[in-house]
């Protein structure tokens, strides 16, 4: 089965940092688009980072450069998102997903998600 399990998540102050971890298991990030997601309470889902396992493009969410870092270890079928210099608008659940690319790919998988929290 394909499985997607977010972790790392917690509670930590501003300006601190958080890793999470993207796990996937039933296929390979060869040649697909993980992207990282997240969703705030009484707010839409928005797009913060994105990698093509491929060629290892990144892209970014504005309101996050500078300060996240996406990577991804295709050997172990797993995507970091490392999280600098973090601010309470920050605070959201965060979901990976799997799709063809970055720009504008439906996005068939997706995880349980894990919940950021950050104080102020």
């Amino acid at each position: 089965e394909v499985q997607l399990v977010e972790s790392g998540g917690g509670l930590v102050q501003a300006g601190g940092s958080l890793r999470l971890s993207c796990a996937a298991s039933g296929f390979t990030f060869d040649d697909v688009a993980i992207g990282w997601f997240r969703q705030a309470p009484g707010k839409e889902r928005e797009g913060v980072s994105c990698i093509s396992s491929g060629d290892g493009t990144t892209y970014y969410a504005d309101s996050v450069k500078g300060r996240f870092t996406i990577a991804s270890d295709n050997a172990k079928n797993t995507v970091y998102l490392q999280m600098n210099s973090l601010k309470p608008e920050d605070t959201a659940v965060y979901y990976c997903a799997i799709g063809e690319y970055c720009s504008g790919s439906p996005w068939g998988y997706w995880g349980q998600g894990t919940q950021v929290t950050v104080s102020s």
